[in-house]
């Protein structure tokens, strides 16, 4: 799981001490950035490659090949320079390396530096931010999604819902005109949208793991996805301390996942390259912008090529949902707590209340409306468990009380 922030933060402040005086890009460059990664606890792992060769497009400016300080697919790209060097230079260059790169590959950031300065320019909203070395800890949520952090943000609808029906669905129909259909198609893709997930909402660290896993660990022309696959699968159904000790090393810093998803044994799936690339496709998309709560719609439109042309008209958004529950339950929900939240007797019944309430569905579909509710319920026991924090007065590391 990802590092705390506080754990982040620390680090970032003795990184910022520890390279105040860098000035040398040849020299000072690369352990520069390896420390950097190290700041969100990835460590001994290779995530990103140094000197990672582009080709550019003829131009005035770019007649040969380039070389990317440091690359990440479809993460970061880094320009580095020595001390006092102009970033504006950097930034032009580093955008000029974007031609030569695949689109599922492009950047969410790109990071033009000279040690004592920072210039992060994020793709996906055209923003720009600059700071000194010495404020890194003030920016370091800037490069959350590194160790899995991601901003979530509640929309009446997100276009990136739609781009992960397409693409899955193409896989599904894929597999399903090579004859892997039914059940075992059915517990191949909910398997696989649950590493897409995992690979950026922190399960899997570092962050694209199974995206990497499958770039080196598999052939271009696909023919070997299949059994590689079953061996992640299995490792992912195996606890820890009852893994092969000559498993290797990527493939052993998959975690344990409980819960029997990867328990059933599945016939082997046989892929071909256009298949591997529809896979890949899938693991370029930011799946923690995709909302959990229409998992179920998403996979129901996968399945089926008629849902998926009207995803999004067949599934209750969370905005409307928030409609609804707010008025049933939730308001007054907290309005109780508001009541309470400075007593701390009649706060610890309350607490108790919660964990005794019982929600049923009976519409329930995918299910949208119970995940949303569930998810609305933890958030007010958060808030609980710090207003219990708070009267008891203890500060930092929060305790859970467990009421039996």
């Amino acid at each position: 799981m990802p590092l705390s922030w506080n754990e982040i933060k620390s680090r970032a402040l003795t990184f910022s001490r520890t390279w105040a005086d860098a000035a040398h890009e040849d020299s000072q460059g690369k352990p520069f950035w390896i420390d950097f990664f190290e700041i969100f606890g990835i460590t001994n792992k290779r995530v990103a490659s140094f000197e990672h060769a582009v080709k550019k497009l003829p131009g005035a400016q770019a007649r040969t090949d380039g070389f990317v300080d440091l690359f990440w697919p479809g993460m970061l790209l880094v320009e580095q320079k020595s001390h006092g060097k102009s970033l504006d230079a950097a930034l032009t260059q580093a955008l000029g390396y974007f031609p030569g790169i695949a689109e599922r590959d492009l950047p969410q950031l790109v990071i033009v530096c000279d040690f004592a300065r920072f210039r992060v320019h994020r793709l996906a909203t055209n923003e720009t931010f600059e700071f000194e070395l010495k404020d890194l800890h003030k920016h370091i949520k800037l490069f959350g999604f590194v160790a899995g952090y991601k901003v979530q943000t509640i929309q009446p609808q997100n276009p990136v819902n739609i781009k992960a029906a397409e693409r899955m669905g193409r896989l599904h129909d894929a597999l399903k005109a090579s004859g892997y259909t039914d059940h075992a198609l059915e517990v191949l893709l909910v398997r696989l949208l649950f590493c897409l997930f995992a690979d950026d909402t922190g399960i899997f660290q570092p962050a694209q793991a199974f995206r990497t896993f499958i770039e080196e660990r598999t052939s271009v022309d696909g023919s070997d996805l299949g059994p590689r696959l079953a061996q992640l699968f299995q490792v992912l159904n195996t606890d820890t301390p009852k893994r092969s000790q000559a498993l290797d090393e990527q493939v052993a810093a998959f975690p344990f996942i409980n819960g029997q998803l990867f328990t059933e044994p599945l016939p082997m799936a046989d892929f071909t390259s256009p298949m591997r690339e529809a896979l890949l496709d899938a693991c370029a998309l930011d799946w923690s912008a995709i909302s959990p709560a229409i998992f179920g719609s998403l996979f129901q439109s996968i399945m089926d090529v008629q849902l998926r042309r009207t995803l999004g008209a067949h599934f209750t958004s969370e905005e409307n949902i928030l409609k609804v529950i707010k008025p049933l339950f939730l308001d007054a929900l907290w309005l109780e707590f508001e009541r309470v939240k400075g007593q701390k007797n009649r706060l610890f019944e309350f607490h108790k209340k919660l964990r005794t309430l019982t929600f049923f569905d009976p519409a329930c579909g995918c299910g949208n409306f119970l995940v949303i509710s569930y998810r609305e319920l933890r958030l007010l026991e958060l808030a609980v468990l710090r207003a219990s924090q708070k009267l008891s007065g203890h500060t930092g590391q929060q305790s859970v009380d467990v009421h039996s």
